[in-house]
């Protein structure tokens, strides 16, 4: 390398290395607070008591869009400790919340008691509920369902019967991170699919209004 290209990499290199320097000196006044600068900040104000009206202060899973209504049946909610909230579709989800938030402690975790009646379960906090991995329930966000009773025997009802297994919620939250990389490639393929279909629908939508 002659003098004059080794100086212009020099250059080059120096500009970078600054730019690096005050992008890092940036980060941290632009999330004040926080202990780890680049983690995901939730969307929403503090919210002290996060099960009042939960479905309408949090009615999309803030990582897939999905409406938590909908999917009550497999939504959970997070309440960390200095009270902002992530309110997700899934543990699926709520995995990928707790990975970004390191620096947060969780005061609640909630998921869904599938043992009680009604149209809408109820959240309770998840110490209190057996999961049933697999077990024909319907899978959300993953290949593999993860179901939350409050009923352990319920949920053993179930495996005895459709077969799965029953796990507390370390052991679900585990296989909802070591499933990760499937289930992510498995939601990318079934959205690039529902995307080509209705470019389609639309596509014949309109050659039909041309005749």
């Amino acid at each position: 390398m002659n003098r004059r290209n080794f100086l212009m990499v020099g250059a080059a290199a120096g500009a970078l290395a600054a730019t690096g320097a005050q992008a890092q000196m940036a980060a941290p006044a632009a999330c004040a607070g926080d202990g780890t600068p680049m983690q995901f900040m939730p969307k929403k104000a503090k919210d002290p008591a996060p099960l009042a009206g939960e479905l309408e202060k949090y009615a999309k899973c803030p990582y897939c869009g999905m409406d938590r209504t909908q999917y009550h049946f497999t939504r959970h909610l997070i309440h960390y400790g200095d009270d902002l909230v992530d309110g997700t579709c899934s543990i699926h989800c709520a995995a990928i919340s707790l990975s970004l938030n390191l620096d947060r402690q969780p005061k609640t975790i909630y998921a869904p008691d599938n043992s009680a009646p009604g149209d809408i379960k109820p959240l309770v906090e998840v110490e209190k509920l057996t999961y049933v991995i697999g077990g024909g329930l319907k899978p959300v966000m993953s290949k593999t369902p993860k179901t939350s009773f409050a009923s352990k025997d319920q949920a053993q009802a179930i495996v005895a019967k459709d077969g799965g297994e029953v796990v507390d919620f370390n052991k679900a939250l585990t296989m909802s991170y070591l499933s990760m990389a499937e289930d992510t490639m498995m939601i990318r393929k079934n959205r690039e699919e529902r995307r080509k279909k209705m470019m389609e629908q639309q596509g014949g939508s309109m050659e039909h209004k041309s005749h």
